[in-house]
């Protein structure tokens, strides 16, 4: 007796249930569509009604998902614990983040705590939220890093800092978590066409605008530099939808490494960050953010003449 023919078109059908933080957009928003399209039931993060009207689709769940309130988390909890189909949480992929860059002696110390607070902590208190649910379904977590948390670049201090602290926590859970059949994997993407990328580049030059005097001449060119190099990059980075895919590819993939990058100049720096003598990185990245083109000066922070 032969068996029926697969229809390729049709999804597979899963199960289990899978979280994306930071889904209203960009990474996360193609990783829910890439997971979805492999079957499972995502819960996809997002922090206002009309993000969530903008994800909602078949397999892809809007919550209200916003990392740094406690409350949010909790319902989250809930949501898996009382889920209708009784479905087991199999995948976690902690994607919420923010970039904010400036010179470190410039970036108000305000601004360095958000981003701690939504690139670290928040995906710590998602994943001590969610651990429980994780171990029953011997799930993966898969934390999204950057370049920036092997290689810091100039301007770049706060932000790599963030993600170097969650390549450490990263490391620390996997050798802690291994043994209850979670695992933990780690993506390192380099440039991704996303607005957040986009839009960092436009408040570092607001940033840098509002400098005084002597931070414009010790750091102008420096961060014109930078945003300029990043933005020439972008228009040629991979797109947010191809991540997503190969996020999702990681996500679900039967033995997995520990680590994986995305993008070219992720697949070139990281290597030259590890292996490179410090000074001698410190000199390419010097030549590499050279300018003399100074910082342009909004009119309304210009001095009157």
């Amino acid at each position: 007796m032969t068996r029926p023919r697969k229809n390729p078109s049709e999804k597979p059908q899963k199960n289990e249930l899978a979280v994306v933080s930071g889904a209203s957009s960009g990474i996360g928003a193609a990783t829910a569509q890439a997971l979805a399209a492999r079957g499972y039931h995502v819960l996809a993060g997002v922090r206002t009604e009309g993000e969530a009207d903008a994800v909602r689709a078949e397999g892809i769940e809007p919550v209200t998902l916003d990392i740094t309130v406690p409350e949010h988390i909790e319902a989250l909890a809930r949501r898996i614990g009382d889920d209708p189909g009784r479905r087991v949480l199999r995948v976690l992929v902690n994607n919420a983040g923010i970039e904010i860059n400036a010179p470190v002696e410039v970036l108000p110390l305000s601004l360095w705590r958000e981003q701690f607070e939504v690139n670290l902590f928040g995906h710590i208190a998602v994943i001590q939220g969610l651990l429980p649910f994780l171990r029953r379904g011997r799930g993966r977590i898969v934390n999204i890093s950057s370049v920036g948390g092997v290689a810091a670049l100039p301007v770049f201090g706060a932000y790599a800092a963030t993600k170097f602290a969650l390549e450490a926590a990263s490391d620390s859970l996997r050798r802690e978590v291994s043994a209850h059949g979670v695992q933990v994997v780690v993506v390192q993407p380099g440039g991704v066409r996303t607005e957040m990328a986009l839009r960092s580049g436009e408040t570092s030059l607001d940033i840098a605008a509002g400098m005084n005097t002597e931070h414009r001449r010790l750091y102008g060119g420096l961060v014109n530099a930078t945003v300029s190099s990043n933005t020439a990059f972008l228009e040629r980075a991979m797109s947010a939808a191809r991540a997503g895919e190969k996020i999702a590819r990681v996500a679900t993939t039967r033995r997995p490494r520990t680590r994986y990058t995305l993008g070219t100049d992720a697949a070139l720096i990281i290597p030259l960050a590890r292996f490179l003598p410090a000074r001698l990185m410190d000199g390419i990245l010097a030549v590499t953010h050279r300018s003399r083109t100074p910082i342009p000066v909004p009119e309304s922070v210009r001095s009157p003449s």
